[in-house]
């Protein structure tokens, strides 16, 4: 029989939080040990019984959600799903919370909540459930800038013995990477861990709408690489990552001799919009041998079939370690499939990247 898993619900909504219990008290695995109308009347109640996640509200009296964030995660960490109001101008108080230490986010609207919240029940449960799976000691703010140069360093020597036979084997090499729970941070990890003169990259990572723009824009100003949010059309050219934006699909296609983007709206895959099965299946079919594939942290299965597609095409593929995810599905998932070359860890992950198939020549070399 499952674990049980203790949920507390922290909205000032008296809606909300009566809405949210009988959601959560349905399931057979969980149980709703409180709510609270504020941060500082649910500390009380974790004192009596601590909670195995929280569903917490950003906008609320006497603390805010994101106050109440840091001082959990500081004090003793625990798995923290937000459940906000904020609009597309509130996202970045959103990825404030994500940076803090929140696993997941739902975003809810100002008015016909409770409708909202019990057409979404199903993601709330999911939600709650990747939370209480969750590894918190990989859930960790991305490397400090000293990290990052030396970092950046290795990267960088790692592309330097590469670039001898990177373009006898492909004309132009690009990079597909799917993730999902915890992925907002470790990607800041790898991201920032390229030099400017790396792949083109195609990314989807699992957001609601109005949050991808928000994040890419964040990690631009981190990376030495560009990142942006997909448009529609784009070219995909050296030494640029586009994030696939929330609630449509993106898939690559070809120009000519150029890769280009396709954003589409479309039906949730693996109740997933973005889905990283839909792009992965179409690097597949529109790059082969030329790309590699990269699945990180994540619930459920959304890209193991994809990149399985990527390496019978002829793609390398990488996949994110057990101890170093936040949730091992995805990857877990995919390495069962047969769909990886690699298992590495998060901080070994871009120069893998980098490195390509030259490392698992070098391994088949040395193995006696």
């Amino acid at each position: 029989m499952a674990k049980e898993i203790k949920v507390l619900i922290v909205d000032d909504s008296a809606v909300v939080r009566e809405v949210m219990r009988q959601i959560l008290s349905r399931q057979p695995d969980m149980r709703v040990i409180g709510v609270a109308h504020d941060p500082l009347f649910a500390i009380t109640k974790m004192q009596n019984e601590w909670p195995d996640v929280i569903t917490l509200d950003i906008e609320m009296p006497r603390m805010d959600g994101v106050t109440f964030l840091t001082k959990i995660m500081a004090e003793r960490p625990t798995p923290v799903v937000i459940c906000s109001s904020l609009a597309i101008e509130g996202t970045e108080t959103a990825m404030q919370a994500m940076a803090a230490g929140a696993v997941a986010i739902i975003t809810k609207p100002s008015l016909g909540v409770e409708n909202f919240l019990n057409d979404a029940s199903n993601n709330i449960v999911d939600a709650v459930r990747a939370a209480a799976a969750s590894n918190l000691r990989n859930l960790r703010p991305g490397a400090t800038a000293r990290d990052r140069t030396a970092a950046n360093a290795s990267a960088a020597a790692a592309l330097v013995r590469d670039s001898s036979t990177a373009m006898a084997q492909t004309t132009e090499r690009i990079v597909a990477i799917g993730t999902s729970t915890g992925g907002t941070v470790a990607l800041e990890r790898v991201l920032t861990s390229l030099p400017r003169v790396s792949p083109g990259i195609v990314i989807v990572q699992h957001m609601p709408p109005g949050f991808t723009k928000l994040f890419a824009q964040r990690l631009d100003g981190l990376c030495n690489i560009r990142v942006e949010e997909a448009r529609d059309g784009q070219r995909l050219i050296p030494g640029l990552a586009l994030v696939a934006p929330g609630g449509q699909h993106m898939t690559l296609n070809r120009s000519g001799a150029q890769y280009v983007v396709e954003v589409r709206a479309g039906p949730p895959v693996n109740r997933h919009c973005p889905s990283v099965d839909v792009l992965f299946r179409s690097v597949a079919r529109f790059a082969g041998r030329n790309a590699m594939g990269v699945i990180m942290t994540g619930m459920g299965d959304d890209g193991a079939r994809g990149l399985k597609e990527m390496h019978d095409a002829g793609a390398y593929t990488l996949a994110q370690d057990e101890a170093t995810s936040v949730v091992y599905g995805m990857p877990k998932e995919a390495v069962a499939l047969g769909g990886v070359d690699r298992v590495l860890p998060l901080d070994g992950l871009a120069a893998g990247i980098l490195q390509g198939r030259s490392a698992r020549a070098a391994e088949s070399r040395v193995r006696p």
